[in-house]
């Protein structure tokens, strides 16, 4: 795996924003949004390649870390690094859920539940609105 250190922060205004990513981009990375299960483009794609963020480019997950949660989103069981993304607490809807951010340029990217696969034990349960596939690996 890529064991670099995350890049120097990237901060645009709204307009900037907009300008650079689609409009389901927006919604999910700057707005915090959701898409359907089963309706992004990653949910099962099974190339190998690194998934970077929409809004920066910052490697963030290797496909050797996917699996099929059956949960309608990529899923990922570590980051490539752990200084690639952040964490922050969610409780909206009335839920408590770990929120996962990108750490250079605070896009929202999905949440982190203690729910999945050995050997982490986690699910990074990804949009992939919020993300981009390079392939190759």
């Amino acid at each position: 795996m890529t064991e670099k250190v995350a890049e120097k922060k990237l901060t645009l205004t709204d307009e900037e924003w907009r300008a650079r990513l689609t409009d389901e981009e927006y919604n999910v990375c700057r707005q915090k949004g959701t898409e359907p299960a089963f309706s992004g483009r990653y949910w099962d794609t099974k190339t190998a390649g690194t998934y970077v963020c929409a809004g920066c480019g910052q490697d963030l997950f290797s496909s050797t870390t996917k699996f099929d949660s059956k949960s309608g989103w990529p899923s990922f069981t570590q980051a490539i690094d752990e200084g690639r993304v952040q964490n922050e607490s969610d409780v909206s809807y009335g839920m408590t859920r770990t929120e996962v951010l990108c750490s250079r340029c605070d896009s929202h990217l999905g949440h982190v539940f203690p729910d999945g696969p050995a050997p982490t034990g986690q699910r990074y349960c990804m949009n992939s609105a919020s993300l981009k596939l390079k392939p190759g690996e």
